[in-house]
């Protein structure tokens, strides 16, 4: 049986009596707004979702973006693609740039009042106005479909939200964001002849209006439902409570046999 045990963590728990501020990244608030429960269970008990397959094509694509968006932030040129898009926006020149890139352990970070919660978000990249000094937020995706690529499935209520609480981010640290985020969405093209040792993507420029007026009050809620010593009801359409349910059903009967 110990070795059930492996799956709950130890480390980096919420202690509502820790007198050092807890770290929430911006995936946690997602998780929260998800299903409370699993939620709780993660950050209070040690006990996460079992972890999906790494994106490394996806992780590769972001790397070679950021390269190519970093030489243009030395030159402090507009990208190609966002000129044909009519946009008079460059790669922002920062000191922290590479900081609030760092998801897993930096990023950018603000303590949330009335908790002691530090909300953090690793941003794809940021650019500049270089008249007006307002930054819009940037968001890298990639996939493959048939079709063009938007934002209209219900499913990317998740990346809106992405773009939303990190443009809420850069405001609380006293940056001027534009409303507008966008997403560099990178579409793998399947209508070649042959592969030829080489994937090759059509590349579109998604706008996203965000309003970021609900994230405080989420992170809020989400430090109420922390401090609390009752594990929160999960919600109907959660897969993983769902499996949960139905495997300790099956576990229960199995026993009584």
């Amino acid at each position: 049986m110990s070795e059930y045990h492996k799956a709950k963590r130890t480390r980096n728990l919420f202690n509502k009596n820790d007198v050092k501020r807890y770290r929430l990244s911006r995936s946690k608030i997602d998780l929260f707004l998800a299903c409370p429960r699993c939620f709780y269970l993660d950050r209070k008990l040690g006990i996460g979702r079992p972890p999906g397959f790494p994106f490394n094509l996806n992780s590769a694509v972001d790397a070679l973006l950021k390269k190519e968006f970093d030489q243009h932030r030395v030159s402090g040129t507009v990208h190609p693609l966002v000129k044909n898009f009519g946009l008079d926006l460059v790669p922002f020149k920062h000191e922290f740039i590479e900081e609030w890139r760092d998801s897993l352990r930096r990023g950018i970070t603000y303590e949330v009042l009335d908790t002691n919660i530090t909300l953090t978000g690793g941003v794809d990249d940021v650019w500049v106005n270089p008249t007006t000094e307002e930054i819009t937020i940037v968001d890298y995706k990639a996939t493959s479909k048939n079709g063009e690529v938007n934002l209209d499935a219900d499913w990317q209520i998740g990346y809106k939200r992405q773009m939303e609480i990190y443009q809420w981010l850069f405001r609380q640290n006293g940056f001027k964001v534009s409303k507008t985020g966008y997403f560099v969405y990178c579409n793998g093209k399947t209508d070649n002849e042959a592969f030829d040792s080489k994937l090759e993507f059509d590349i579109k420029l998604l706008p996203y209006d965000g309003d970021d007026s609900w994230v405080e009050s989420a992170v809020i809620d989400a430090y109420k439902v922390l401090c609390s010593e009752t594990v929160p009801l999960g919600i109907e359409d959660c897969d993983y409570c769902g499996y949960y349910e139905a495997r300790k059903e099956e576990d229960n009967e199995n026993n009584t046999r």
